[in-house]
């Protein structure tokens, strides 16, 4: 029996429809859809555990796959299966998982786990974009709490105008490209990157992919009811009591509150929180503890909060003593790592980061491969966190979904900044040695003084800012360079990233309802204040990009040939360019690119890498017909002279285009060794030979007139001629109507 479809259409301005259809496929999931645009189609499925997990948080884990199968692809390498998600994969399972984790009750500690997978991809949508909307139909078709639909969408300017979910074609002409996340009523995430836009022009991205999103809440929300909505399902939530929550913020929040205006550092303030918290919990019974204990520590760190909290709104103190707007100290070294092709440490306050820089040639580009999408990049970016950095001791399990966001948002921060013609690859690591906060930024900020003590040509250095915020009812207050525990206790995680001329990147969290417009306009406004003293500190150190990559880092020359050349270059068996990097101790690549050879050269040499350019010039050296060249004599011949235009490129000059007067023998005129200039005459099509002629090079003598070129009836004419004189002047067998003669043949059989 065919199962009964529901479905939703939501319709787009610049693209096609999308639909949202449930009812076909994985009906024993708790909530399953289908969203399809154009010939793209994604599943969203979720389930929930009805029993708690007996964590103190949420156990949510959003996994997003795109299957080879749905583009009609295999995956590449041996193991023709897909494994573990690749950086794609893994930044789109953060995108989603940011907006939907604070949606559910603080007291559901269920697993639940939302799976989105590509199972048809289509070349003019990207899928990524959709991803949101797939989980929140899901849940929204569940019996799973969760407090309102969400969506999220992909806007970038195109020619000035806004474009909700931009095809890949689209997205290459784009001066701005961000990724919103928000429910009907608010907007609760942002990330994107940019070509050094306005505030102004940020705001306005983000109210445009919000009306968007409205009409997919609606959707949503629509079909739920049409399908029929789900009853939410009763939990098990966490176990409260008020008189021990009273009992601890009694004793708790004034020590809290004391502590957090001293204004200390990061390891002095934790052990004083420390000793209050034991100090509470030694207020109650060794039974109570025991019995209790968990709700001691829940309460104590509910106090912990409030406390702190109204510090900074009430005095306009942070937990490091700084003000709002203020700025930890910074100071910042280049030139750091001896062996580097670029290195820098950048240090603010209690956060760290010392950032490299590796050079190479196309070999060494990242291999995007993914159903949706295929490439490479030549500018990549790795973020480090390891465990010392915050002083902790714990297992290293491979890199973190937090170490691919981080990394990601740094590398989207700085990759506009650098020359589309750059000749190399370029690698940036970030490795964080000291966290308190703000540790991506640090990174952005290394890893400018790194690209820029690397002698690349930045076009202009970039510095970047995590801001914060803390509201209660009307009150609100905007921190500039938040700390850890800032981040944690706030708001809003807001990071923004820029040059003197405008914002490159930015990626934003809201954890509250309702966030006004004007509070996040305010946010950047400080924001750039924050960002343009950090970038004087930077340009204090370095004010401009090297004169030149470092002696021992490797030059790179590029150049482009016809390609019909390419074989001449590389040689039967790879011979000649073996040969060619062996001799010149460097590295060489070529590879075809609409029909022309794109050839780089690398070497830490730049005599070698121009001696080798030059061996390649002379390999596809062809002369014009016309043009005069400098050549070397480099054999003689009884009738004329071996000459060479380049190394390996030879050819003949006659004895007749020595001279306008006659020559005997070539040897009285020029001898090996000689250099000279000829006229080059193109291909002789009577020899098929290169024809080249020194006399035309020189004046012509006085009354000089030109023979005539002999043709080959005046060769027959002249050798009938002799025929007759040897014969008395007769001619019997011609005949007087100057008619072809016959063959004997024919002959005989006239006769």
């Amino acid at each position: 029996m065919k199962p009964q479809v529901f479905k939703q259409v939501i319709k787009m301005a610049n693209g096609p429809d999308i639909t949202i259809e449930t009812g076909a496929l994985a009906k024993q999931a708790h909530g399953s859809v289908v969203i399809t645009c154009g010939k793209a189609m994604l599943l969203g499925t979720v389930v929930s555990s009805y029993k708690s997990t007996g964590l103190d948080f949420l156990p949510l884990t959003v996994d997003y796959r795109e299957k080879f199968a749905a583009a009609g692809k295999y995956p590449g390498g041996f193991f023709k299966r897909e494994a573990r998600p690749n950086d794609g994969e893994v930044l789109t399972m953060r995108l989603v998982d940011r907006v939907l984790r604070p949606l559910f009750p603080k007291d559901y500690h269920a697993e639940v786990q939302v799976m989105i997978q590509l199972m048809s991809h289509d070349d003019e949508v990207m899928p990524d974009a959709m991803a949101g909307l797939a989980a929140s139909a899901a849940i929204q078709l569940s019996d799973l709490p969760f407090e309102c639909p969400i969506s999220e969408v992909r806007v970038a300017r195109v020619d000035g105008e806004f474009v909700i979910n931009p095809s890949y074609s689209q997205l290459a002409e784009a001066d701005l490209e961000m990724m919103i996340g928000a429910s009907a009523d608010s907007v609760m995430m942002v990330e994107g990157e940019m070509e050094e836009i306005s505030e102004e022009d940020m705001i306005a991205a983000i109210k445009a992919a919000h009306e968007a999103i409205k009409d997919q809440c609606a959707a949503q929300v629509a079909l739920a009811e049409a399908v029929g909505k789900k009853e939410v399902r009763e939990y098990e939530g966490e176990r409260e009591d008020a008189d021990i929550e009273a009992k601890v913020a009694e004793l708790a929040y004034q020590k809290v509150y004391d502590v957090a205006k001293q204004g200390s550092a990061k390891h002095e303030r934790s052990a004083a929180f420390s000793e209050v918290k034991e100090d509470v919990k030694a207020q109650f019974s060794e039974e109570d503890q025991e019995e209790n204990g968990d709700l001691i520590s829940k309460y104590f760190n509910k106090t912990h909060k409030k406390a702190v909290r109204d510090v900074l709104l009430n005095e306009g103190i942070r937990l490091d003593g700084r003000k709002t707007t203020d700025i930890r100290d910074i100071w910042c070294e280049v030139d750091y790592l001896p062996s580097t092709h670029g290195s820098a440490i950048f240090s603010r306050g209690e956060t760290q980061a010392l950032a490299t820089v590796t050079l190479g040639t196309s070999r060494d580009a990242n291999i995007i491969d993914m159903a949706s999408q295929e490439g490479e990049e030549r500018f990549y970016l790795h973020y480090n966190f390891p465990p010392f950095s915050t002083g902790e001791a714990r297992p290293l399990r491979g890199t973190s979904r937090r170490e691919i966001g981080h990394g990601n948002l740094a590398q989207r921060a700085l990759k506009r900044m650098l020359p589309n013609d750059l000749p190399y690859t370029v690698r940036v690591v970030s490795e964080v040695l000291e966290s308190n906060g703000s540790s991506s930024m640090a990174t952005v900020c290394a890893g400018t003084m790194a690209l820029m003590d690397a002698g690349l040509p930045m076009k202009k250095p970039v510095s970047g800012i995590a801001m914060g915020l803390i509201t209660e009812g009307d009150k609100y207050a905007v921190l500039s360079d938040i700390l850890g525990d800032e981040d944690h206790l706030g708001d809003m995680d807001f990071k923004v990233t820029g040059t003197a001329d405008g914002i490159t990147a930015c990626q934003m969290d809201i954890k509250v309802k309702g966030l006004s417009y004007e509070i996040l306009t305010n946010a950047l406004m400080q924001a750039k204040e924050g960002r343009m003293h950090i970038l004087g500190k930077l340009t204090d150190t370095i004010a401009a990009p090297a004169a030149d990559v470092k002696p021992h880092a490797p030059k790179m020359e590029s150049m482009e040939i016809e390609g019909k050349y390419i074989g001449a270059v590389i040689g039967p068996g790879g011979k000649v360019i073996q040969e060619l990097q062996k001799e010149t101790d460097t590295v060489i690549n070529i590879k075809e690119e609409n029909e022309m050879g794109i050839i780089e050269i690398a070497g830490t040499d730049r005599a070698k890498i121009e001696a080798a350019l030059e061996r390649i010039q002379n390999i596809i050296f062809e002369p014009t017909v016309g043009e005069t060249y400098h050549v070397k004599v480099v054999k003689m011949l009884d009738f004329g002279a071996v000459v060479e235009f380049k190394p390996g490129k030879e050819t003949l000059l006659h004895v007749s285009e020595f001279d306008y007067k006659r020559i005997e023998d070539p040897s009285t005129v020029l001898s090996v060794g000689d250099t000279l200039d000829v006229k080059y005459m193109g291909v002789d099509p009577r020899t098929k030979k290169q024809k080249v002629s020194r006399k035309e090079t020189m004046p012509k003598p006085e009354g000089w007139t030109e023979r005539p070129p002999r043709r080959d009836n005046d060769r027959n004419d002249r050798g009938r001629g002799r025929d007759d004189r040897r014969s008395g002047g007769r001619r019997d067998d011609r005949r007087s109507d100057d008619r072809p003669r016959r063959n004997n043949d024919d002959n005989k059989s006239e006769d």
